[in-house]
């Protein structure tokens, strides 16, 4: 709107504020700074969505390293690849919770319970993976005392490695969960808000709906849960969409015009109210 100021000589002037003064120097270098911190947390949310996809690496890093008969004798010799594979856990562990976490401040602009809701149960995914990482160090301790020990002991071995690899099979079942029910809050928010292509959130949708179904059937006994051929095909298509989700974040970022401002909706609350 226009402004009508008496100049010094006694002439009128008028000023162009804009609405709620956004188009003051002020307002258009605060709104670029937000537009570099969206930028940069698209970045960021990219590169540990690509992060997450170190464990991924871990199932040809152990191989058939904790397959029975023989596990416990297998990972006291292949130490190197455990500890490499327990690190590749804790590295998804983090950066699967800080997806959500970096997201949040952009998703709650548009749905705040959702991206909440996203955080929550993406950190629980983070606590499941550590304990998996944990399952996997104690079991290398266990198969170093395993081979040191004498023939006597070692049904009581069997017996605590069986409860590790449990506990290695479980915790990234409920991990997955997790993973699933967080995914499928920012997914959907995505998909609402345009902050990234429909195309691409809706692909999101989809895939993580089937990667929780393949959880389902690996937690319930249908397939294998690490090298069945119908899990890998129904978790495929998440593997893909989080993959060119990660690049898209990091070229194109979130889309602008899809980000609210706050001064904006400010000055149209001032606006309307004042009509």
């Amino acid at each position: 709107m226009n402004t009508t100021k008496e100049s010094p000589h006694g002439t009128n002037r008028k000023t162009a504020t804009g609405v709620g003064g956004l188009f003051t120097p002020k307002s258009i270098t605060t709104r670029r700074e937000k537009m570099n911190t969206d930028r940069r947390t698209a970045i960021i949310v990219g590169v540990l969505f690509l992060l997450g996809f170190a464990g991924v690496l871990m199932f040809p890093v152990l191989g058939n390293t904790l397959n029975p008969p023989d596990y416990l004798t297998k990972i006291s010799a292949h130490q190197g690849q455990v500890l490499i594979a327990a690190l590749l856990q804790l590295i998804m562990a983090f950066a699967c919770a800080g997806i959500a976490i970096g997201l949040y401040p952009i998703l709650k602009k548009h749905n705040e319970s959702l991206a909440l809701g996203a955080v929550g149960f993406r950190i629980i995914e983070n606590v499941f993976q550590i304990v998996a990482a944990l399952g996997l160090l104690l079991l290398l301790t266990l198969s170093q005392e395993y081979v040191k020990a004498d023939a006597l002991a070692a049904p009581a071995f069997q017996t605590v490695g069986a409860s590790l690899l449990a506990v290695k099979f479980w915790a990234p079942m409920l991990a997955g969960i997790g993973f699933c029910l967080g995914a499928l809050m920012y997914y959907y928010v995505f998909y609402q808000s345009k902050l990234i292509p429909r195309w691409l959130s809706g692909w999101g949708l989809i895939a993580i709906t089937l990667h929780l179904v393949a959880v389902f059937f690996a937690m319930f006994g249908q397939i294998d849960a690490f090298s069945g051929s119908p899990i890998l095909l129904l978790s495929a298509p998440i593997f893909f969409q989080e993959l060119t989700l990660a690049g898209w974040l990091i070229v194109k970022g979130f889309n602008p015009s899809a980000i609210p401002s706050r001064a904006a909706k400010t000055a149209t609350n001032e606006l309307l109210s004042a009509a």
